[in-house]
């Protein structure tokens, strides 16, 4: 397995506000994204997204860019770390029938001491009417959906977490641990009242593709965010 993202470095100056790019060819780019950057647009928000910006990015007459990119697969507002773009719609349609066949690998701290230090939790999420999910032992209205978890650090009454993640189901890591009874820490919606202003701890740590073009493995790595650090110092 190799790791091109240490090969290739775009100057930080070109870098859209709020993304990082860790590596880019004609076929994808690969972005470090901020917490509280959108994926994609909405009817509220349509400017400030990891979209449009790298849109706008390859507007700009980079010698290896074409004129638009293409969604992949998406991060929640709050979660940071790493997005993958296509830049055609040949590529995109290869990773997303490939998705499900990709490492993916998260870092988030939760509330609690988990009792299991490594596991999977493995239930049926369902969305309702209010855009909440939750898991459902009905079958045939939920979909499947499997986390794995490892615990790296513990420390006052707070556990970080490396996450395998084989599925990608709408807010699956935040639901399953929630409902684990050990919620993602800065969760607003699935997990506790918490004093002061916390950010949601789940990062993009890691990824492993097939690229769409070479069909070869290319795997791409971030660090472990500071503030996720600071709890266990």
């Amino acid at each position: 397995m190799s790791d091109r993202s240490t090969t290739t470095r775009i100057p930080k100056k070109f870098h859209p506000k709020g993304l990082t790019i860790l590596y880019e060819d004609t076929s994808i780019i690969i972005a470090d994204k901020v917490p509280g950057l959108l994926t994609i647009g909405t009817d509220r928000e349509k400017d400030k997204t990891a979209h449009f910006l790298l849109n706008e990015y390859v507007k700009k007459g980079n010698p290896r860019s074409r004129n638009r990119v293409y969604v992949v697969h998406r991060l929640d507002r709050e979660t940071s770390g790493i997005l993958v773009f296509a830049k055609s719609e040949t590529a995109k349609t290869f990773l997303q029938e490939n998705w499900s066949k990709f490492n993916k690998t998260y870092i988030t701290v939760v509330h609690g001491v988990l009792k299991e230090k490594e596991g999977e939790i493995v239930s049926y999420l369902f969305e309702n009417k209010a855009f909440r999910v939750f898991s459902t032992k009905d079958e045939s209205k939920g979909k499947l959906s499997k986390t794995g978890f490892k615990v790296l650090k513990e420390s006052k009454g707070l556990s970080l977490l490396e996450i395998q993640l084989f599925t990608g189901r709408k807010h699956q890591i935040r639901v399953h641990l929630s409902e684990k009874g050990n919620p993602v820490l800065g969760d607003k919606m699935y997990g506790k009242d918490e004093k002061g202003k916390q950010r949601l701890a789940l990062h993009s740590a890691s990824l492993t593709i097939c690229h769409p073009e070479t069909k070869k493995e290319i795997s791409f790595k971030t660090g472990i965010p500071d503030a996720f650090k600071s709890h266990f110092k």
